[in-house]
């Protein structure tokens, strides 16, 4: 069967705009007319369609065109957006799909479409081969739909997009060049997740490595004049527009290089330079040699700044730090680097980067991590470059907790601990050694752990519910200022709140235990510590003196484990017992079971000892604070144990004697009372001011956290540095970082007010295993990390006190479990809600 040439075409089209009663368009008979000439000149024959130039009464001769184009001589349909567009969004994606197979490339940059067309394309998918989203508004990419055909898309300057769905690449198995510069993107974990399911992908983008000489653009640097808009040449030659030769991706098995030019003829010259010098350069001479000046930056602030001169030339002082952006050698840099190649030197610098760009050790994780990637960020991956990557990773990186190298399921482990326990009924004594040697519980429990979370890229966060039902107001929400978990039973926490209220939580079912309210006395509430032990006999008759009668262990039934520390920043400090605090506000002030002792002004930290017996107290002061529990009675006052305000004081887990200071005088001190404090037992110095320090749980270590992401951890027998976990700075002084513990002493977690990420690291490496990323509920709103703590019962679960940048908005606390994924939680519920019994069937 011949096909239809383009005349007949268009005298069909003609016709049928004749039946519909509708003029025939002149940019679509325009369209025509240039496809006939590139038929004549014997180029790629395509018709493209301009969105701009239609209105909804053309679609239906349209739609009529594009069904038959199928059968023409029509090599390629490109439709682009336009700079405004009058025709319905619907409208518009049932033209391309109308299209069918022949749908080339496909050009919404700018588009004023709506969220319900990003929704509708997202989930429906295209056939096109190049897709321009560029200045998009996804803000979590979730394009489900199947783009089988796709080979480009351009995600660039979407300043909305922050992330990715767990399986928003898996329907495009032909993807092979994406660029997401200037974007928010800035998790490596999630991304690389998401990508891994990219088996074609060779280029990818997050910023512009861009070659220039001392002038500006080179040069060699194709259409780098002084009439070229610098933008678009920055954006990287951005994928769609008319100097695009489609023909080059009709063949998707055709040569990669040749398609890197086609896709981004901006970096022509880079690849140019690089295939020919050394397309296989396995030289250790080849190295990247940067030029040093120190340079503090903020991420939006550089959005702002970088872009073009009037003269079309680079400015140079408003370029990226590249000691954040490349990290090869780890010097601060002016965003200019060299890459040596033999003789050759090649000067780049940076523009239009991602916040992913600026973790540390961007590159080197994203070439270890994708191994098949031959571009990143218009550079060309080297042999020495992948070698480089690959020790990079290994020695800042934990690939699964606990040194575990492969993935694995965690019915595989199950199965082989099944496997041991049978050998270990039946094996004989010569046997044992065989099948014992580092087969203990403990390595299963770790290696389930590893597996969980290597099939958990996007851990699951949950926002604690805690509706004010029970507080008699149901309209009421709480405010966390500060929060603990219960020590010794796994389901209970308590939060004090910013109006001095303190909350006691079952924070599995989300109900509210015992509340407290503030009644006048209190304002926010900064320090809080439950007791770990019995109470003594005294202080129940202190908490109760109505129930003296009551025998020794009915008081104690009554009152285990439910004792706490509560105080805030007017100095006032309580001890309150639970168990006779209600769980409403019935307007009745309970004086039972609450202890008042003696103010410590404008306070911020308190915490007790090992034996229940004492607690200290610190705030904005040089000066400590000791009571004793029992009596209710403050003992001593021990003054000027640094030169500025001590933010936080912590006894030891195990020596009732043992406590350490954190002052922002720099210093973390460690004291013993049997030596009447005096002098420290040793004094640690940090570089900026201490924020906070806790023991590890087994006393051995001591964990400091000073100003903007100053983590280390100190032996605690003599403060000496155990390990740095050089996590990287933001330059800010008010970026105040803390750190706890995760599993035992196996992991810390560390986040900072200035940030809306947490970090895990190893212990005893220090390598980083995963970073958990907030967002807020709605876009545009940002969250940043308040406090947090590892949960002492669940290996990897915590909770993070989270607050939002406006003012008006409320803070809350977020559960983090890296053993769930956010997907598979999601499908599990749908699971179980659609087994449920409908309400009216019957019983």
């Amino acid at each position: 069967m011949m096909a239809t040439d383009i005349r007949t075409l268009e005298e069909r089209y003609i016709d049928s705009c004749r039946r519909h009663d509708v003029s025939p368009n002149p940019a679509i008979l325009s369209g025509f007319f240039k496809a006939d000439v590139k038929k004549s000149h014997h180029e790629p024959c395509t018709l493209e369609i301009v969105l701009e130039y239609l209105k909804d009464i053309d679609l239906h001769p349209l739609l009529e065109l594009c069904l038959e184009v199928g059968s023409s001589e029509i090599e390629a349909v490109d439709i682009r957006c336009g700079t405004s567009c009058v025709l319905e969004g619907e409208y518009a994606l049932t033209l391309m799909h109308a299209v069918n197979q022949k749908l080339g490339i496909v050009d919404l940059q700018y588009f004023s479409f709506g969220k319900d067309f990003l929704r509708d394309l997202s989930q429906r998918g295209l056939t096109c081969q190049v897709l321009n989203l560029r200045s998009s508004h996804f803000r979590k990419l979730n394009m489900s739909g199947e783009f089988m055909k796709l080979h480009t898309l351009n995600l660039d300057c979407s300043t909305s997009l922050t992330s990715f769905k767990e399986d928003c690449f898996t329907c495009m198995p032909n993807l092979m060049c994406l660029s997401m510069c200037e974007t928010r993107i800035s998790n490596l974990w999630t991304t690389i997740a998401a990508l891994s399911k990219l088996p074609s992908l060779v280029e990818l983008r997050f910023q512009n490595w861009l070659c220039c000489d001392d002038a500006g653009l080179s040069s060699g640097s194709p259409g780098a004049d002084e009439n070229t808009d610098f933008y678009q040449l920055t954006s990287g030659s951005y994928i769609g527009t008319s100097s695009m030769d489609f023909g080059e991706f009709s063949d998707l098995n055709s040569s990669t290089q040749e398609e890197h030019r086609t896709l981004f003829p901006f970096h022509n010259m880079i690849l140019d330079h690089e295939f020919q010098i050394s397309i296989e350069d396995s030289s250790d001479d080849s190295e990247v040699d940067f030029s040093s000046q120190q340079q503090e930056y903020d991420f939006m602030e550089l959005l702002s700044n970088i872009g073009p001169r009037r003269d079309g030339e680079i400015d140079i002082q408003n370029e990226v730090s590249t000691d954040t952006l490349l990290n090869q050698d780890e010097e601060e840099s002016s965003g200019v680097f060299t890459r040596q190649i033999a003789d050759v030197s090649l000067k780049y610098i940076s523009c239009h980067a991602s916040p992913i760009c600026f973790e540390k050790h961007y590159r080197e994780y994203m070439i270890a991590s994708l191994p098949e990637l031959k571009v990143l960020d218009n550079l060309l991956i080297r042999k020495i470059d992948r070698e480089r990557a690959t020790n990079t990773f290994s020695k800042y990186f934990e690939y699964l907790p606990y040194k575990r190298k492969q993935k694995e399921s965690v019915v595989s482990i199950l199965q082989k601990r099944e496997i041991k326990a049978s050998h270990a009924h039946v094996r004989t004594p010569m046997q044992k050694s065989s099948y014992s040697s580092g087969k203990s519980q403990y390595f299963y429990t770790r290696s389930l752990c590893a597996a969980k979370v290597g099939s958990s890229p996007w851990p699951l966060l949950h926002r604690l519910s805690i509706s004010g039902y029970n507080t008699g107001d149901e309209s009421r929400s709480f405010r966390p200022r500060q929060f603990e978990y219960h020590p010794s039973i796994s389901c209970l926490m308590v939060f004090g709140t910013l109006d001095g209220e303190i909350v006691v939580v079952n924070h599995e079912n989300e109900k509210i235990v015992s509340y407290i309210p503030s009644l006048g006395a209190m304002n926010s509430v900064l320090g809080l510590c439950w007791l770990k032990k019995y109470p003594s006999k005294h202080l129940l008759c202190v908490l109760f003196p109505d129930d003296i009668e009551m025998s020794d262990s009915v008081s104690l039934s009554l009152h285990l484990y439910s004792q706490l520390i509560a105080g805030s920043d007017n100095g006032s400090l309580k001890l309150y017992d639970i168990k006779h605090m209600p769980p409403a506000v019935t307007g009745i002030h309970y004086s039972a079971g609450t202890v008042t002792f003696d103010e410590f002004d404008q306070l911020t930290s308190v915490h007790v000892n090992s034996s229940d017996e004492l607690f200290l107290a610190s705030g904005y002061s040089k000066h400590v604070a000791l009571y004793d529990i029992s009596s209710g009675r403050r003992l001593q006052v021990f003054t000027d144990m640094h030169q500025e305000h001590i933010n936080v004081v912590k006894f030891s887990n195990h020596s009732p004697s043992i406590f350490a200071t954190s002052s922002f005088d720099q210093d973390v001190k460690l004291w013993d009372l049997r030596q009447k404090p005096l002098q420290p037992c040793y004094t640690a110095s940090s570089s900026k001011g201490n924020v906070m320090v806790c023991f590890s749980p087994d006393d051995h270590y001591l964990l400091v956290s000073a100003v903007d992401n100053e983590v280390k951890q100190l032996l605690a027998v003599d403060g000496r540095v155990h390990l740095n976990f050089g996590i990287a700075p933001t330059g800010s002084s008010q970026n105040y970082t803390r750190s706890y513990y995760l599993n035992g002493r196996d992991y810390i977690v560390s986040g900072s007010c200035d940030e809306h990420v947490v970090r895990v690291c190893c212990a005893q490496t220090g390598r980083r295993l995963r970073d958990i990323s907030l967002e807020g509920k709605s876009s545009g709103t940002s969250m940043f990390v308040q406090s947090l703590r590892g949960d002492p019962f669940r290996d990897f679960n915590m909770s993070i006190l989270a607050a939002y940048t406006r003012p008006s908005s409320k803070s809350e606390i977020v559960k983090v479990n890296l053993l769930t994924s956010t997907d598979q939680y999601s499908k599990e519920n749908c699971r179980l809600q659609n087994s449920r019994p409908s309400k009216s069937m019957g019983a």
